[in-house]
């Protein structure tokens, strides 16, 4: 399965969605970058292109809006 340059595969990192043409999972891109990580950083420690890194933001975007929330009762 694809969805824009990510590649969903139990065959690739026990199905974990990743970077194209990569064993890079998306988990690991977004916490990389939540930590601080810059996207020149990303891209030299893991041998990533820019368009890679957007693509795995977008696909995690996706999944964001797809969610429902239910607030609890107070």
């Amino acid at each position: 399965m694809e969805h824009d340059g990510i590649i969903i595969d139990p065959a690739i990192c026990h199905g974990k969605p990743v970077i194209e043409g990569t064993r890079i999972p998306v988990s690991l891109v977004l916490g990389s970058l939540a930590g601080g990580m810059s996207f020149s950083d990303l891209a030299r420690e893991y041998n990533l292109n820019e368009q890679g890194i957007r693509n795995a933001l977008r696909f995690a975007g996706k999944l964001v809006e797809q969610e429902q929330f239910h607030p609890l009762p107070v």
